[in-house]
Formats: structure tokens, C-alpha cells, sequence
């Protein structure tokens, strides 16, 4: 059985959000990481130290592991993993066009790279899979004749807030084979500060798809309460404060706002599949979240102005969430897309992405009948109300001063 103390570690896909925060994290604790990835130009950024997105603390750590000489950076060969005593494989199951998981994606990237894996290694599955996907890749391996052990530990961090959490959150780890739970299980435990939580492969996939499916439910009922309310002409806002406001048992009902990202549909829909079709609550929260752009084009068009295709729309944050520079599933674009349809124009602005096909901020609001803030970034906190006078202003997160 392999001591992590002389395992070395390669990330497939590690010039990722995913991928680059955990490699960091294993460098910083002595683990020697290769991170090897498609993307030419992220590695060129990694290797001259440079984060590649947004992440908090990134700036600094990466650097360090860089110093360290525990990190490198390769765009190839992959026969840098068969150099590696744990492979981590951070390419999870999207979903196709009908809402069904796509496993040929995974095993596409596993085909390519079969032949540079070698006997004795373990495969540590990081992103979210379809249930029994796990098993599924371990049979793969036995059937090719390859001793490779499957590991599934999911990631739980927040975009952005990677290198905090992976130290301050427990781990949970799973795989087939004792001592390649062993392994992983002592890697992590160098990484966390709290527990590491070991379940078999098929739970540990599971708690990955509950975890997210829950969150993605949760702010459907906080959009369905929003748009139950706002349709009565009543200002959930005043209705949100008091239901909250020194009332524990209401504490984890989140403010409305778009449920976006790479993650939270995707998952809930895997679900759903998962069940054949009878997660019907899961349907519901799709229905509620990814129906909230068209509900605030409607609202502004039968309540708040009449003559819409008269006026210009101006969207304030086009990221999937806050202070992000991330636009992946963003549904500020579905947004866009519904008022293009109803409006003269549409204008949108976002402080974290490049600025081409975009409007600056100050041009947006003084050319904009109707503000909606989309993505509440911290930026439009600072907005002076007075900029906004005589104009529609649609903010659902409560973001403006």
C-alpha cells in the first residue's frame, strides 16, 4: 500500500476551477503535483504564476506551490501520468440537449489517456458523476486488463472561494479497494483541516447529486414565494425581512435570484434521469428557476411598462453569481436573449469579463429605461440611487443601495 507521503499526484483538467485550487492545495502540503491540461494558454499563465480566473487567495498561493516545486504545469505529453501514483480526473457528466447525462464525454477522455496508465495507480474521480459511473469505470479497467483502483471524491467547494474551503471543509472519499481508500483518505487528510468522511462509491456519488439538487431546491421556493408575491403587486423584499429577521427557523430560506452555474441544474437533472423521470420536485425547481428570466420580462411588460418595445433594458451582471468572472449557464444570457425579443435594446454590462459586445457602466445607465440587476457584483452596491431616478429598476437580490 502506497504512502502519500511518497505519492505523486496528477490532475487531469488541472488548469481548471475545479482542478488548479486542489492541485495548489496538495503542493503547498508536500505533495508533488503535475497539473496537465488541454488549454495552452491557462498553462502559460500557471507557469509564469498567474492565475488564470478569479479565485480568492489565488494570487498568492499559487506562487507558493510554485516556489515550493511540489507544482508543475504541463499542456503534454500525457505520459506525465503514468509518472503519477494517483490520477485525479476532473471531467464530470454533463447533460445533452433532452436533460440526459452524457457518459461518453468521460470515457472519451479515459480512451484517449488508457494507454499511459500503468498497473498500481489510482483513479480519483473529482467532479460530479451520473450514479454508478464509479463502478461502471472500475469494471472498464478490470475488462482491459488494467490494475487501476477507482476512487470517487467529490468536490464541495464554492467557485471562487477553492483554497479556503478545501482546508476548512470535511472530505468525503470512496473507493472499491481498501487501500486505495486508504490512500485517498491520507491524502485528503493532509489537505483538510476537519473530518474525512469515507462512504462506498455509489453514496459518495449520491451525497454529491443531494447536496446540489437541495440548494437548487431551495431557491426555487424562494423564486416561487417571489413571484407568487410580486404577481399580488406585494413587495417581497418587506416580506422577506420580516420573515427572517431574528426567526431561526427561516434562516436557511435564501433571497430569490437566478440559480445558475455549471452545477446545480446539471446535477438536479441527473437526478431526475436517475429516477426515471420521477424526481417530480426536481422538475419543479427547474421549471421555477429557469422560468424566473421570462417572469421578470413579463412582469416589467404587463405591470411596470407598457410601451416595452419603446424602451431600452440595461442588465447589470451577466456571470452566473457575484464577484464571479465565471458566465458558464449564466442566465443573465437567457435574460438577454427574452428581452431582445420585447425591448428597442439591450445593454449589458459586467465589471469581470471582457469588455467586447458589452456597455460600459456609466453609458448603460444613461442610456437604459429599465435597470435589472441580473448579478448582484459588489460594484453596483456603490450606486448612488439618484443615477437611477425617473428609471425602471428591477433588482430582485436586493444589491442596490
Amino acid at each position: 500500500m502506497m504512502d502519500v507521503r511518497d505519492s505523486s499526484v496528477c490532475i487531469i483538467g488541472g488548469a481548471g476551477r475545479v482542478g488548479l485550487p486542489l492541485g495548489i492545495s496538495f503542493a503547498l502540503v508536500g505533495v508533488p503535483t503535475t497539473l496537465i491540461d488541454i488549454n495552452e494558454t491557462a498553462i502559460a499563465e500557471i507557469q509564469a504564476g498567474r492565475f488564470p480566473f478569479k479565485e480568492e487567495g489565488g494570487e498568492q498561493a499559487l506562487p507558493q506551490a510554485l516556489k515550493s516545486g511540489n507544482l508543475r504545469a504541463v499542456s503534454g505529453p500525457a505520459s506525465v501520468i503514468g509518472e503519477s501514483d494517483i490520477v485525479v480526473l476532473v471531467i464530470g457528466t454533463p447533460v445533452d440537449e433532452y436533460l440526459n447525462p452524457r457518459l461518453a464525454d468521460l470515457f472519451a477522455v479515459i480512451d484517449g489517456y488508457l494507454p499511459y496508465f500503468r498497473d498500481g495507480q489510482v483513479l480519483l474521480l473529482r467532479s460530479t458523476v451520473y450514479p454508478g459511473t464509479s463502478e461502471r469505470l472500475q469494471r472498464y479497467f478490470n475488462s482491459k486488463g488494467c490494475k487501476v483502483q477507482v476512487a470517487f471524491c467529490p468536490e464541495r467547494i464554492a467557485e471562487g472561494e477553492a483554497l479556503l474551503e478545501l482546508v476548512a471543509l470535511p472530505q468525503i472519499v470512496s473507493a472499491f479497494d481498501e487501500n486505495a481508500r486508504a490512500t485517498v483518505c491520507r491524502l485528503f487528510a493532509k489537505v483538510t483541516k476537519s473530518d474525512v468522511i469515507e462512504l462506498a462509491p455509489f453514496e459518495a456519488e449520491l451525497s454529491k447529486l443531494f447536496s446540489n439538487a437541495w440548494r437548487y431546491i431551495k431557491f426555487a421556493v424562494a423564486n416561487q414565494f417571489y413571484a407568487m408575491a410580486t404577481q399580488r403587486g406585494v413587495d417581497y423584499a418587506r416580506l422577506y425581512d420580516a420573515m427572517v429577521r431574528g426567526y431561526e427557523r427561516n434562516r436557511d430560506l435564501p433571497s430569490p435570484g437566478f440559480a445558475a452555474g455549471p452545477c446545480l441544474f446539471k446535477d438536479t437533472m441527473q437526478l431526475a434521469a436517475f429516477s426515471q423521470n420521477h424526481f417530480f420536485i426536481g422538475h419543479a425547481a427547474m421549471l421555477v428557476n429557469e422560468g424566473l428570466p421570462q417572469f421578470l420580462i413579463e412582469h416589467i411588460k404587463e405591470r411596470l411598462c407598457d410601451d416595452l418595445h419603446k424602451k431600452t433594458i440595461g442588465i447589470l451582471g451577466m456571470t452566473f453569481k457575484a464577484d464571479s468572472d465565471d458566465p458558464r449557464d449564466s442566465l443573465s444570457f437567457k435574460l438577454r436573449k427574452l428581452a431582445l425579443i420585447e425591448a428597442k435594446e439591450v445593454l449589458c454590462h459586467d465589471p469581470y469579463l471582457p469588455q467586447e459586445g458589452l456597455t460600459p457602466l456609466d453609458d448603460l445607465i444613461e442610456r437604459s429605461d429599465i435597470v435589472i440587476v441580473a448579478t448582484p457584483h459588489t460594484q453596483y452596491r456603490a450606486l448612488e440611487r439618484g443615477r437611477l431616478a425617473g428609471k425602471i429598476v428591477v433588482d430582485l437580490w436586493r444589491a442596490l443601495p
